[in-house]
């Protein structure tokens, strides 16, 4: 089962929430993203941990069409890490 983590108070820098989709592949990462955003406010941050690789190619996607933006893409050891900042 996928769960989003609330993190605490977080700031610009740290994220508020985590989703760890590590072990799931396209669909699920990007709609428990959506899920997760859709249940947050504006300024709060979501990390997203997931290694299937489309994702770096759906996230982009994702946030172009809601009222998001990812801050940053990482990629290390084949497991990507999404921060992607609630705008409105």
């Amino acid at each position: 089962m996928v769960e989003v983590v609330s993190l605490g108070d977080g700031s610009m820098i740290s994220p508020t929430h985590q989703l760890n989709v590590i072990g799931f592949f396209c669909p699920v990462p990007v709609a428990e993203a959506k899920k997760a955003l859709l249940n947050m406010d504006a300024g709060q941050i979501l990390e997203v941990l997931a290694d299937d690789p489309e994702t770096v190619h759906d996230m982009p996607l994702l946030t172009a069409r809601g009222k998001n933006s990812i801050l940053s893409i990482e990629e290390k050891a084949g497991e990507l890490r999404f921060l992607i900042e609630v705008i409105e």
